[in-house]
């Protein structure tokens, strides 16, 4: 038996919970288009932002690591493929739309500058008088105009639900000004799922990766809970080596605690809340899929650990700096002249504004081509 659309769409509507966001609920898109025979409608904005070129360009966009410093550090891509992975099992406990969940979790990076937060740092400041920047914005700036995949429509014409998921993005590091998104009102249950889902991922492989590189020390983690607690888990003494297999342990036992204590700390307040509709989670005035009080103190720890003897590292320090400069050289220098700029970015400065135009064509750089065209403009030795 084929299972249509149709088909779909009615069992799921009888197997998500009532507050979740079902295919059949949505508001649709900006562009009116015959949908998929045989996918959900949220299933086909999925893959859309999957076959984008901005997706494809995350594999070499900074997490915490430059991917030049090794093969095996996370990439933009990667930590996104780990949202979706830890998105979808909170989604499947919760009785929310896992299909809405992973598209928003892979389209939740996609503003994202090289060089991680460093990049997104100095562009919001070269932009200040130009509508800064934002890489929320940014990304529903990719997905409804810079991405030019159809015929008869500018961007991926997405749904409501992700682009709003998407503007609507929020964690320690990202708050949301989602103007056209009824900002006085709540995300998705799915979208939120997602900020989860991201606090989650970056803090154990941030743990991980600053392990991995011998930056970050067992002896600094040590009286931290959550470290305290992965390493009787996993058998590790602070006084033994810590392999692989070890550290491994570690990631997943952090993993797995903060799973199960989102989704036992969701369920007690969509119960307590009485929350049985979309609406109502959208009406709750917080966000309802959150970490239990001692989970976010065991957190709040953990983070505060990361970044005194991770991210403030000296070396991580020095390469914030080295792609803050790279990065503001490259946006004087085409604002100074913009001939430098390829064809099409100049075609562009007509419509969006010299800045904005510039901006956005470095915001989509990587890493390695950013570095490139720094190479090119003031390396003498490089003259193509």
């Amino acid at each position: 038996m084929l299972v249509t659309r149709e088909i779909f769409e009615a069992a799921e509507s009888e197997r998500l919970a009532p507050y979740a966001m079902s295919s059949r609920q949505s508001r649709g898109r900006r562009y009116p288009e015959e949908e998929a025979p045989y996918r959900s409608i949220f299933a086909r904005d999925r893959d859309r932002i999957i076959h984008t070129t901005a997706f494809r360009r995350l594999e070499y966009k900074t997490q915490v690591f430059v991917n030049s410093e090794g093969d095996h550090y996370r990439t933009r891509l990667t930590h996104t493929l780990e949202v979706a992975q830890i998105g979808r099992s909170i989604a499947r406990a919760l009785g929310a739309n896992e299909d809405l969940v992973e598209a928003i979790a892979l389209a939740h990076d996609l503003g994202h500058t090289p060089f991680g937060h460093a990049g997104e740092q100095v562009l919001h400041e070269l932009m200040a008088g130009h509508g800064g920047f934002d890489h929320n914005r940014q990304g529903l700036r990719i997905v409804d105009e810079l991405e030019r995949r159809y015929p008869h429509f500018p961007g991926l014409n997405l749904t409501w639900e992700v682009r709003e998921g998407i503007i609507k993005h929020e964690t320690d590091y990202d708050r949301c000004i989602a103007d056209g998104f009824e900002p006085e009102l709540k995300g998705t249950i799915e979208a939120q799922v997602v900020n989860v889902a991201d606090e989650i991922a970056y803090n154990s492989h941030d743990l991980d990766d600053g392990l991995r590189a011998g930056i970050l020390s067992p002896a600094a983690l040590k009286g931290i809970d959550l470290w305290d607690e992965a390493t009787d888990d996993v058998g590790f003494r602070a006084d033994g080596p810590l392999t692989d297999q070890a550290r491994y342990g570690i990631v997943r036992y952090l993993i797995r605690r903060e799973v199960e204590d989102v989704i036992q700390e969701t369920d007690l307040r969509l119960t307590a809340g009485k929350i049985d509709s979309v609406d109502k989670v959208r009406r709750s005035g917080h966000n309802l899929v959150q970490f239990s009080a001692e989970m976010r103190e065991k957190n709040r720890h953990l983070k505060a650990c990361l970044l005194n003897n991770f991210y403030l590292d000296y070396r991580l320090v020095r390469r914030t700096m080295k792609a803050q400069y790279v990065l503001r050289r490259l946006f004087e220098s085409y604002c100074k002249e913009p001939k430098q700029l390829p064809t099409d970015v100049q075609d562009a400065i007509e419509t969006r504004g010299l800045h904005r135009a510039v901006c956005d064509y470095i915001a989509g750089m990587t890493d390695r081509y950013a570095a490139q065209e720094y190479n090119k403009l003031f390396d003498v030795a490089e003259w193509m």
